[in-house]
């Protein structure tokens, strides 16, 4: 196994837009990344996606991988659920006729296939025994005629990806001709068109929970305040019973709920909800990295400054996306939500004692070199890194399921 690679990631969506997958990439300090390299990724994330009580990780999510032929034999891939995993292959490997025989027992056995760097002029039934996708490269002069170009000569059975899409309009003519979409950068910023600005009732509501939380308030206040949002009180209730956090009897009062989650807890899953309760017309993918971002800087956090660290850390990666879950400039964000200080050092200018793991999570989400400097300078192997960057993926599925 390599320790120099970094893994980061990019979300495929769907024309609904949702997140139907991720691909995974090894980034390199400077140099190209060898075959050796990609076949220990698939190796690493089988050993990290499967438990052995919960199954796939990953749940209903496709991963993508990047591959070589060398790869297609390795038994790693036997690790990976077929009907979850695709492999990126380059049209070229195709002209081989080893490669193709391999590339065809893959699909045998249920493993996706993308082809990539294909002409428009090869999109062939011929194709259909050797590829699941067909992955298109969006030049960015004319997506939508391009999109068209692609759909016009599609076959019937294979999914089409385009890559990278930038912009929400680049994003609906892709969607409109039934393209999945790799994004590149998209899926941080909010889905125009929906002017609702600030906070809604359940919002408030919950900011004054969260307030109450930190003043460390007795629970009939917190929970005098639940009262007042019945479709907020079912919603503790039903992540408390199906956490397990009862322990095998139904949890019906809200004062016994709170006292099971105790006040850390109830913090963290306070600040989901904020995200998750917005109105502003945000885009579920949004959402769902706001989710791994937060577990992520904590993960990158902890062994640092301490499991006590967790939730602060774990409410700045969160929260670094709430001024566009919000649709609200960072500051106003801010002037409504009190959060400690080293929080907002981090959110305002990716500084303080939280501010760096912040950066580097967000690193992991844009192909970006940036990784292993700022992994190196909090003294963060590629191990570390990587090992925490899935266990935060895994924990996003669960989570916003």
């Amino acid at each position: 196994m390599h320790h120099t690679n970094f893994i980061v990631r990019e979300p495929l969506l769907d024309p609904a837009q949702r997140v139907i997958g991720y691909e995974l990439l090894w980034k390199h300090g400077e140099g190209a990344v060898t075959d050796a390299d990609l076949e220990a990724l698939v190796g690493f994330v089988a050993e990290h996606f499967n438990d052995d009580e919960d199954g796939w990780l990953l749940r209903d999510k496709l991963l993508f991988l990047d591959a070589v032929p060398a790869m297609l034999s390795t038994d790693a891939l036997f690790a990976l659920p077929p009907e979850r995993t695709v492999l990126s292959l380059q049209a070229r490997h195709l002209m081989d006729p080893d490669t193709r025989a391999a590339v065809q027992a893959v699909r045998a056995g249920g493993v996706g296939v993308s082809i990539r760097g294909l002409e428009v002029k090869h999109l062939t039934p011929a194709l259909a025994p050797y590829a699941s996708h067909i992955e298109m490269r969006f030049s960015g002069v004319d997506v939508g005629a391009q999109a068209r170009t692609y759909a016009a000569a599609r076959q019937s059975s294979l999914r089409m990806v385009g890559r990278p899409v930038t912009n929400w309009v680049d994003y609906d003519a892709s969607a409109a001709l039934g393209l999945d979409a790799f994004v590149g950068k998209l899926h941080l910023t909010p889905r125009p068109g929906n002017p609702v600005k600030g906070l809604n009732p359940t919002q408030t509501v919950i900011l004054q929970l969260m307030q109450m939380v930190q003043n460390n308030e007795d629970i009939p206040k917190l929970e005098s305040v639940l009262k007042r949002d019945p479709a907020l009180t079912y919603k503790l209730l039903r992540n408390i019973n199906s956490a397990g956090f009862g322990a095998g009897r139904e949890v019906q009062s809200i004062r016994q709920a709170i006292s099971l989650m105790g006040y850390a807890p109830l913090y963290r899953w306070l600040t989901l909800l904020l995200a998750s309760a917005s109105t502003s017309g945000y885009s579920p993918v949004l959402m769902e990295t706001a989710v791994v971002r937060g577990r992520l800087t904590e993960l990158l956090g902890q062994a640092a400054l301490g499991k006590g660290e967790g939730e602060n850390l774990f409410v700045a990666g969160m929260f670094s996306l709430l001024d566009r879950l919000l649709g609200l400039p960072m500051q106003e964000v801010l002037d409504t939500i009190p959060l400690p200080t080293e929080v907002v050092h981090a959110l305002l200018r990716r500084e303080g004692k939280y501010g760096q793991y912040l950066a580097l999570a967000e690193a992991c989400e844009l192909s970006s070199h940036l990784v292993g400097s700022l992994a190196g300078s909090l003294e963060l192997s590629p191990l570390d890194v990587n090992k925490a960057h899935l266990s935060a993926l895994a924990w996003a599925q669960a989570v916003t399921a």
